[in-house]
């Protein structure tokens, strides 16, 4: 089941290329094959149950490079199928929302049903080489987006940025990958195997290098403080689709890796770096939040947003490194609200990115300045943008406040000191209502006057998003039943 929902959207995409397809017949194959993915996507949830420690739900495994030790070896738990669900609805919303493109949509719609499959691929794999491949493909597939589809002169620069920096990112991750392959007891790379073997334990100078190497090849595709430096360029250039794939989704493949590489792998480097990455999750939720506060371009504003909600992941995911401090309840509560914020700084930040695209298509610009009270001609643009701007800042009934206050409390309750993270939800605040008053309050001007409000296709991919972070903040047992035994599984492996 997991190999269809990998490979289902890639042969689509393979049969895209084929020239004699209208683009309108393109489009809709684009839709279909989406919604029967998140279709095979909701069977599997439906039937998913606990695997045993150490172990994974709906394993696959095939010889491949039996030499080297090297398996294609698939499979989900509770860390891994919300990532892959959040997956299955953004690439959907999409394409519904890229229902009316008209650049090339056959080549466009081909290009991002690849990148379905490779992050889904990510999500799912459970050897070593097998993740690597789809990371890397992943970074191949939004460099194309980026310079094929960009919205600025800058495009190409901007794609290049993005290609170089993640993949230098991408060398650091397979050097580290390969320190764990030649320590290990037997060399394999097996992800389940080399949890269980625990490579380097007992040699804190080597586990050491190797974790930095794993998490400076993360920490790029995070991104956090300072390897953020592409991302501002990268999604202002980005199509709007672009732009919620790749905040929605490529930006969880690292803080992913944290979870499912680094800390079961390597649990004692993990400790004893564990302070250091506190501080660069601190670090980048307080950068994030003042540069976006910053910024009079829309688009940049909410890119910067990203690196303030990924720093809240790395700060709770670094507390969970601290055996000595806390309880065991508090470290598993950081990991399950670190779980829980990237599903949900996934569908709200797509959302966002979805309804700001939306600006651009209509006035031909991001500035906050070129626009004001856009509540009256496109009243259902205010609703959907405010929404989601306060599902961003953390508001009660919102997916974004069962994680913050899960990763606070883990956090908080494990190391008092971060309690200086919650100055970034106060900035998140103030940035989030100053972009709301500017572009829907006073009078209309500029890009405002003639406005369009959403079409049905905008309104239903953007608002589908955020009506599930609703349902996750007043539902939560929704996702937090499955996480929560995963991440109690994880702190173990931690503690070792």
């Amino acid at each position: 089941m997991l190999s269809a929902i990998v490979f289902l959207p890639l042969a689509a995409a393979l049969l895209l290329t084929v020239p004699a397809i209208p683009d309108r017949v393109a489009r809709w194959v684009w839709v279909v094959v989406a919604a029967a993915d998140l279709a095979l996507v909701a069977i599997v949830w439906a039937n998913f149950t606990e695997p045993p420690e150490g172990q994974l739900a709906f394993e696959e495994r095939l010889d491949w490079m039996p030499g080297v030790g090297s398996s294609y070896h698939i499979g989900v738990d509770g860390l891994s199928l919300p990532l892959v669900g959040m997956t299955a609805i953004i690439f959907l919303a999409c394409a519904v929302y890229a229902l009316r493109d008209k650049d090339r949509p056959r080549i466009k719609a081909a290009l991002f049903l690849f990148l379905q499959s490779v992050s889904l691929g990510v999500f799912v794999a459970a050897d070593l080489i097998i993740f690597f491949v789809f990371f890397d493909l992943s970074i191949v597939g939004m460099y194309f987006v980026i310079a094929g589809w960009g919205q600025g002169t800058t495009a190409g620069r901007s794609a290049l940025k993005f290609f170089l920096y993640t993949f230098l990112g991408s060398l650091a991750l397979l050097l580290g990958f390969i320190g764990l392959y030649v320590s290990a007891e037997t060399p394999t790379f097996d992800m389940v195997e080399l949890a269980e073997m625990m490579p380097l334990q007992g040699a804190p100078v080597a586990g050491g290098a190797v974790l930095l190497a794993i998490l400076i090849g993360l920490a790029v595709k995070t991104p956090t403080v300072p390897f953020h430096t592409w991302l501002p360029s990268a999604h202002t250039d980005a199509p709007t689709v672009g732009s919620a794939v790749l905040a929605g989704v490529l930006l969880k493949m690292g803080t992913y890796g944290f979870v499912r590489i680094a800390m079961p792998m390597l649990p004692e480097a993990w400790r004893d770096w564990a302070w250091p990455i506190i501080i660069v999750g601190l670090i980048s939720v307080l950068y994030g939040a003042l540069v976006a506060l910053a910024q009079q371009n829309l688009k940049r504003m909410v890119a910067y947003t990203s690196v303030n909600h990924m720093g809240y992941i790395v700060l709770a995911v670094g507390a969970a490194g601290l055996v000595g401090s806390g309880t065991e309840d508090t470290r598993r509560l950081a990991i399950v609200g670190a779980e829980t914020q990237m599903v949900s700084h996934g569908l709200i930040t797509a959302a966002l990115f979805l309804l700001v695209g939306v600006l651009r298509d209509r006035a031909g610009t991001y500035d906050l300045s070129a626009f004001g009270g856009l509540a009256a001609p496109a009243p259902r643009l205010a609703t959907l943008f405010s929404i989601g701007a306060f599902a961003s800042l953390g508001l009660p009934g919102f997916s974004g406040f069962i994680a913050e206050f899960q990763m606070f409390s883990g956090a908080i309750g494990t190391a008092p000191v971060t309690a200086i993270a919650l100055l970034g939800i106060l900035l998140t605040a103030a940035l989030f209502l100053r972009a709301v008053q500017r572009l829907f309050a006073g009078e209309a001007r500029g890009g405002s006057v003639g406005f369009r409000d959403l079409s049905a296709t905008e309104m239903w991919s953007a608002g589908t998003l955020l009506a599930l972070s609703i349902l996750i903040g007043v539902f939560p047992r929704v996702i937090l039943d499955m996480i929560e035994p995963a991440a109690a599984t994880l702190v173990e492996l931690v503690g070792r």
